[in-house]
């Protein structure tokens, strides 16, 4: 599983020009999944990131996370994550999930973070999406469960 984790101080997602999901202070999160992705994978990345200390502190330092905010989440699903473009021009995407097996773990994914007490919006699962992110920093960090980088 994999994500691409930006924090913002508002993003919203729309599917045909409807916003589906809107957050402010929080993380934007573009979740990948994988073929061989699983539960344990959903509760590494899930506590990864609620409790990734990225937000600053009284003074100025990344000391603070998700949960020490109150901030929300806004996950939305991206299989390129997955795309493998070291040989040729077009990505291979042949280690993502099937969208039948990817969807079930993006809703177990989601149901996770809630559990942690995070509020989160989402996007729509295989749908094309606009995605509107104001990111506070930059801030943009990689993770991985199966920790490739």
């Amino acid at each position: 599983m994999r994500a691409v984790v930006q924090r913002v101080t508002f993003s919203k997602v729309s599917v045909e020009n409807e916003i589906v999901g809107k957050i402010n202070k929080g993380l934007n999160v573009l979740l990948g999944i994988g073929k061989e992705d699983g539960q344990k994978d959903i509760e590494y990345l899930a506590d990864k990131i609620v409790n990734l200390r990225i937000f600053e502190d009284e003074n100025g330092k990344m000391n603070v996370s998700l949960k020490d905010i109150n901030g929300q989440l806004l996950v939305i699903s991206q299989f390129t994550l997955y795309g493998d473009c070291r040989k040729g021009k077009r990505p291979g995407f042949d280690k993502a999930a099937r969208p039948e097996d990817a969807e079930k773990i993006y809703n177990q994914f989601i149901e996770e973070c809630q559990k942690h007490g995070v509020k989160v919006e989402t996007g729509k699962f295989q749908t094309m999406m606009s995605v509107e992110i104001h990111n506070d920093g930059p801030v943009t960090i990689l993770l991985d469960s199966k920790k490739e980088f």
